[in-house]
């Protein structure tokens, strides 16, 4: 939905109003046949229609094209009234800064911050209404620490919240202390079992090694057999020469 014309001061040009509303544009999209609405108005039209409402040209939302720049000029120098005039606020400004100054104006009507309180108040008598409201929360004043709201001081009892609340740590203590412990016993399991897979390999390592010896002492006797053998060869030549 687009502005509404009554907010204007002054006159509107036709061609900056929306073709299904007829009110002011607002975020507005131009068709190829150079009709303008606001985006919101347009879309909703083509949920149930194809063509343009104002002279039944087909149209689709991804010919849609932001209004000319001349136009969106003339539509932010438009001055028009704050939303808030009827609760007091006189202040006119372009369309082009309405939004900014709608956002911190001292009459819009905000809901109070006090968890439970359902108070809409101007913006510029939030801090009075703070300071009053029955849902406002203080540290209580008789030292025990604990935050109450000011309409529940008559059933505020020290002795009863601060047993709650030693409940509540014992109670959240013990879940951590479970919760470790829990997770120490995941880890020591993870570790025992990683030890175990550890010592597996290890000792196949050390079974490896002891066959690779056997093989190596097996074949370093065979080899001094040979030298023993070669070494006999060499001496019975040795005596056969000699005899020649």
């Amino acid at each position: 939905m687009g502005y509404d014309i009554d907010r204007f001061v002054g006159y509107v040009n036709d061609g900056l109003l929306c073709s299904i509303c007829r009110d002011v544009l607002e975020d507005p999209l131009q068709a190829p046949c150079e009709h303008a609405f606001c985006t919101d108005c347009i879309h909703g039209w083509l949920v149930h229609h194809s063509n343009c409402p104002e002279d039944r040209q087909m149209i689709d939302v991804s010919l849609l094209r932001p209004l000319y720049r001349y136009m969106k000029n003339d539509l932010n120098r438009l001055q028009l009234h704050c939303k808030n005039r009827e609760y007091g606020c006189e202040m006119v400004c372009s369309l082009e800064s309405i939004d900014r100054h709608e956002r911190e104006c001292e009459y819009s009507q905000i809901p109070c911050s006090n968890a439970g309180c359902t108070v809409q108040i101007e913006r510029r008598n939030l801090d009075s209404h703070l300071a009053m409201c029955e849902y406002r929360s203080r540290e209580c004043p008789n030292g025990c620490g604990y935050t109450i709201l000011s309409a529940g001081d008559t059933q505020h009892n020290c002795v009863a919240e601060l047993r709650t609340e030693l409940e509540l740590l014992r109670s959240e203590m013990i879940c951590r202390v479970e919760e470790a412990k829990h997770e120490m016993e995941s880890r020591l399991d993870s570790q025992r079992r990683h030890m175990v897979q550890k010592e597996s390999i290890l000792q196949n390592e050390i079974e490896e090694l002891k066959s690779q010896m056997s093989r190596l002492m097996s074949d370093v006797r065979s080899l001094m057999a040979a030298e023993r053998q070669h070494r006999q060869e060499l001496e019975q030549a040795e005596l056969e020469k000699r005899e020649l």
